[in-house]
């Protein structure tokens, strides 16, 4: 990918940008680019990680929300352009990262367990022994 600063106008008007989001432990990127992939704008935003008791890694839901808006924007301002400029959206994420919602409120119900986390891990050694306990 090449980076250019601004925008080329195409005849007819110009050049359709599309908004990539990589949502990752660490922090935000979101990158802007054409069509043929040039990048017009970018932008980060880091991530903070809580760590409640040791071995437990979780983001604040509203902080990943968070972090998303600011690289957007950023990206866009480098861009030099406005929201209503991207014609599509892009996102990729932690994958393994686990969040719960409330359907009705659409509010996070407790923070998000990060992929890093390993309360879990004794269990996922030994996946017949947990499901013998659950069955008890």
């Amino acid at each position: 990918m090449r980076e250019q600063r601004g925008l080329t106008p195409q005849s007819g008007g110009q050049t359709p940008l599309i908004l990539a989001i990589d949502q990752g432990t660490t922090g935000t990127t979101c990158l802007l680019v054409d069509e043929e992939l040039t990048i017009h704008g970018h932008g980060y935003a880091e991530l903070p990680q809580h760590y409640p008791r040791p071995g437990w890694v979780e983001h604040d839901p509203e902080e990943i929300w968070g972090t998303a808006l600011t690289a957007a924007r950023e990206a866009l301002g480098t861009a030099r352009v406005s929201r209503r400029d991207v014609t599509a959206i892009g996102i990729t994420n932690q994958r393994e990262t686990t969040v719960l919602w409330d359907r009705k409120t659409g509010r996070a119900l407790h923070n998000a367990i990060v992929w890093q986390d390993r309360r879990t891990a004794e269990r996922c050694r030994d996946p017949r022994g947990a499901s013998s306990r659950a069955d008890s």
